[in-house]
């Protein structure tokens, strides 16, 4: 990456899910999934049965050992046609894998990383709250331990869910000790969403559709000790989980997502300008359409380089909090400056919903939301510059 120079397994690999794309998840299954908010399972299954879900998973337990930059380029491929097929990869290749990978117990590995090198678990987050966003540790969420610590008992409530409908595990930031100072009073647990007292409400979100946005309220809801994650050694430990490298791959999963989509407008408006045809000749030659289609190409290359220079830093496990927030805040940002301007190309026809461009248009608007909002990336950018505050 340092050259600029794709890897040759990687572009491999993006031929194979390009080849994919336009074979399993035609258009037309794309618009019945977004009008429907469908998780095609029977796709992703497909989907999992290339092997791609062990690009996250150590080869000890049955994966192809971590790469970052292919998972993103999986990522981005998708989300070029849907992201209910998009998301759900992230849910267990990014959100389950990676994670129990970094901060799981070793049972935990052993049990759980081969099913999901198998694309067979699907792990939702539970983070936010309907009083609680950016700031983690003030959830209110409780668990208790009980029966000589041989079960946790949860209540609380979750907002923003996404996936958790779809989901084998919501994996849920919790408060598990009411005397401790923050920070020190965290736990994460891995909460069945088919468990007595959970109860899931679909929220009807703009885009995104196939992974619900769902609120999860829990009542009383019962699980092994087992289900801590990383163990008796994660009780009372989940802020140091939280807070680890899973965080910068987040980021960059949104910013994947998000340039996936981008692109795939360009390439419709790129499209739709040369067929076009207005006063005898394509849009195209109008130098207003040409200029805002070059900008719309120029900033998508920006885009693809701040997320893949994020990547490699990652895999080659160099300091990149900075990059990575640094790719979230801007490509998200541009990548839905590129999607209005590609719709504004398209004119009346970007607007229906006959044509994917309002689809695109939808889920670029969320991007800059999730994964740590857009002012969330330039504090944390400003921090970790030790700009001065005084």
């Amino acid at each position: 990456m340092e050259h600029f120079q794709e890897a040759e397994h990687v572009t491999m690999l993006r031929d194979t899910i390009r080849r994919f794309v336009e074979k399993e998840m035609p258009r037309e299954l794309a618009q019945k999934w977004d009008r429907e908010n469908e998780f095609p399972r029977e796709i992703f299954d497909q989907l999992s049965a290339l092997g791609v879900n062990a690009l996250t998973v150590p080869e000890e337990y049955g994966g192809a050992g971590r790469d970052i930059t292919a998972t993103m380029v999986v990522i981005e491929e998708l989300a070029r046609r849907s992201m209910a097929v998009a998301v759900p990869f992230i849910m267990c290749s990014c959100y389950g894998a990676m994670n129990i990978e970094e901060v799981g117990s070793e049972e935990q590995k052993a049990a759980l990383l081969p099913k999901m090198a198998e694309g067979k678990l699907l792990f939702a987050y539970g983070i936010s709250e309907p009083d609680v966003g950016a700031d983690v540790a003030s959830v209110r969420t409780t668990a208790v331990r009980k029966g000589n610590g041989a079960t946790v008992t949860i209540n609380g409530s979750k907002r923003f869910c996404s996936g958790a409908n779809i989901a084998d595990y919501i994996y849920t930031v919790v408060k598990s000790d009411p005397e401790a100072g923050r920070y020190k009073n965290l736990s994460i647990v891995m909460i069945p969403p088919d468990a007595p007292g959970v109860t899931i409400e679909l929220q009807n979100s703009m885009g995104m559709k196939g992974a619900s946005t769902c609120d999860v309220t829990f009542e009383d809801v019962e699980i092994p000790a087992e289900n801590i994650v990383g163990g008796e050694d994660g009780w009372n430990d989940g802020w140091s989980r939280i807070v680890g490298p899973g965080l910068d791959v987040e980021k960059i999963e949104v910013a994947a997502l998000a340039l996936g989509n981008a692109a795939a407008a360009v390439d419709d408006a790129w499209e739709y300008a040369q067929e076009r045809k207005q006063f005898g000749k394509p849009v195209s030659a109008y130098q207003s359409v040409r200029h805002m289609l070059v900008d719309a190409k120029t900033k998508l290359h920006a885009c693809r380089l701040m997320t893949y220079h994020a990547a490699w830093l990652l895999d080659e496990k160099k300091p990149a909090s900075v990059e990575t927030s640094m790719a979230k805040l801007y490509v998200s940002d541009t990548a839905k400056d590129i999607v209005l301007s590609c719709q504004q190309v398209m004119g009346a026809y970007g607007y229906i919903k006959e044509f994917d461009m309002e689809r695109y248009v939808r889920e670029a608007l969320l991007m800059p939301i999730i994964g740590g909002s857009s002012a969330i990336q330039k504090n944390n950018i400003a921090n970790r510059l030790r700009l001065a505050r005084e």
